[in-house]
């Protein structure tokens, strides 16, 4: 299992440049008007020739334009907190500026959208809308995540947002792993670990510290944000508070995470806590910490986080040109991507842009399977397990946060849960590797979902099915060395492709390729 630790001094032993040099405005980059050219020139090309383009100074930036652009109607869509799943007579609420975590029941919430308002505006407005602010650099619509802002945090001024342009994910045709590995054409990977800290957890992040950018300003009692993780929610906290001034706050379990998961939070300033624990006792550390100082909790407890991720279902939806898949594979650990998927495809049901929703899989790893036991019974009594290692490690969760939301999401979308085995997933992660894919093991956990789903023809060849890859696999590199290196104990490493040592000769260099060149494997 890879693990890390750092010594500070051989982390901190490096000579900082000055630091004056560091923060030296840069000079003002040249905006371009279009100007028609009306003097001659040399070589004889008339006064009619096309545009040439002169550059003009401006001090303005992307934020300044769309001050400038702003509307000056009144906003018609709003949100709130209400209890997850409340009953048809509650009227109990929050508004989103207050900062509250449980219901008075001590159960999940919920950002719940004016539906009516958003109804003012047929199925067709929206995906037009949508359609029209991707790959834009307009602030803040550039964004997956805000460019579909009234869907998201409706309520907060643009000035607000803290925004990397995270979203906007390539959603890959896995045509040579499809077809080679499961006999399917439609098969494809939602790469959400294209981002900008390596995972999914930037478009949740970026809600929820824009939020806290927002109460900061309405002076709230509000100090910093803090989180407990699996490294990859730390990586995007930090990211995002250092963006904004706003100190960020990561406890983690000591020796349980990736060393490139680790050095994100350090090298973006945060204050890291590493514990003797698991993710569920960081987990427990948190909640206590964040009820007794005016620390921001920051994780998927907190139901703004689930805002910014539902927009990768909808930007699925996007790129397919607004048809439906099918099925879509999602990874689970503290289990509220699943639901966040289930709203973002729910909301565009509702309110007209589709249709219908896909099933949706939740893919568990066997060493912390909680919701694929408490599926596999039927969903009887929930039971919390301890979680063992795990490759994937991001989800070595026993005790899921989300558990309730999860379950509601799958119920109602005849959804399914599966598990994969340590040597499953690496497989399926060298699998998809070796067809051109560099992707983590939580990925393999979900393509092993699919491998299982195929094989009992759940899933058939013709669906159209999408797996959600949900960090990069630059993140798990040491996990990969050590399994082409056939240096896991106890795997057999099927798909290993270690290096051949050749000796600096000639002769020798081409009688290895000469069996390589010759080989069945090649052939074939």
């Amino acid at each position: 299992m890879t693990s890390c630790s750092f010594s500070s001094s051989s982390l901190f032993s490096f000579n900082l440049p000055n630091q004056n040099s560091l923060h030296r405005r840069p000079p003002t980059l040249p905006r371009h008007a279009i100007v028609s050219s009306t003097d001659g020139s040399s070589n004889g090309a008339s006064s009619s020739s096309s545009p040439t383009v002169k550059p003009t100074r401006t001090e303005d930036n992307i934020r300044d334009e769309a001050r400038r652009h702003r509307s000056a109607s009144a906003n018609p869509f709003s949100a709130r907190y209400v209890p997850f799943n409340a009953p048809p007579g509650s009227t109990e609420s929050y508004s989103l500026d207050e900062v509250v975590y449980r219901s008075e029941s001590g159960g999940l919430l919920d950002v719940q959208h004016d539906l009516d308002a958003l109804r003012s505006h047929d199925g067709a407005y929206w995906r037009n809308l949508f359609d029209s602010r991707v790959g834009k650099t307009k602030w803040p619509y550039g964004s997956g995540v805000w460019s579909k802002k009234e869907w998201v945090l409706p309520e907060i001024d643009d000035d607000d947002i803290v925004s990397a342009f995270e979203g906007n994910s390539n959603l890959f045709w896995a045509e040579r792993f499809g077809k080679t590995f499961l006999g399917m054409n439609d098969l494809w990977v939602k790469h959400c670990g294209i981002s900008h800290t390596g995972s999914f957890k930037d478009l949740g992040m970026t809600v929820l510290v824009s939020q806290v950018n927002r109460l900061r300003k309405m002076n709230k009692p509000v100090v910093g944000v803090g989180c407990a993780s699996t490294g990859d929610t730390s990586a995007a906290l930090s990211a995002y508070c250092a963006s904004a001034g706003i100190p960020s706050i990561v406890i983690l379990p000591a020796n349980k995470i990736s060393m490139a998961q680790l050095v994100q939070p350090i090298a973006n300033g945060a204050f890291v806590l590493s514990i003797d624990t698991d993710f569920d006792g960081c987990m427990k550390l948190i909640r206590e910490i964040t009820s007794e100082l005016p620390i921001y909790l920051a994780n998927s407890l907190n139901s703004l986080r689930l805002e910014g991720q539902k927009t990768a279902a909808i930007e699925i939806l996007q790129q397919f040109n607004w048809q439906v898949p099918d099925w879509v594979i999602v990874p689970g650990g503290n289990l509220g991507n699943i639901y966040a998927f289930y709203k973002g495809f729910k909301m565009c049901q509702e309110l007209g842009l589709v249709d219908r929703i896909p099933r949706l899989v939740c893919a568990q790893a066997a060493n912390a399977n909680p919701l694929y036991l408490h599926y596999k019974s039927g969903w009887k009594e929930f039971k919390p397990v301890k979680a063992n290692a795990t490759f994937a490690s991001a989800i070595q969760i026993g005790d899921p946060v989300s558990i309730d939301r999860a379950v509601y999401a799958l119920r109602n979308c005849d959804g399914i849960v599966e598990e994969a085995t340590e040597e499953e997933l690496m497989d399926a992660m060298a699998q998809a590797d070796s067809t051109g894919m560099f992707v983590c093991p939580h990925t393999g956990v979900a393509l092993t979902a699919l491998f299982k789903l195929r094989s009992q023809g759940v899933i058939a060849p013709t669906d159209r099915t999408v797996v959600v890859s949900t960090a990069h696999g630059l993140k798990f590199t040491q996990a990969k060395i050590d399994y082409h290196s056939k240096a896991i104990p106890d795997m057999a490493c099927r798909f290993s492709n270690p290096p051949v040592e050749v000796k600096a000769d000639f002769g020798a260099v081409m009688d290895v390729l000469k069996g390589y060149l010759g080989s069945e494997e090649l052939r074939s």
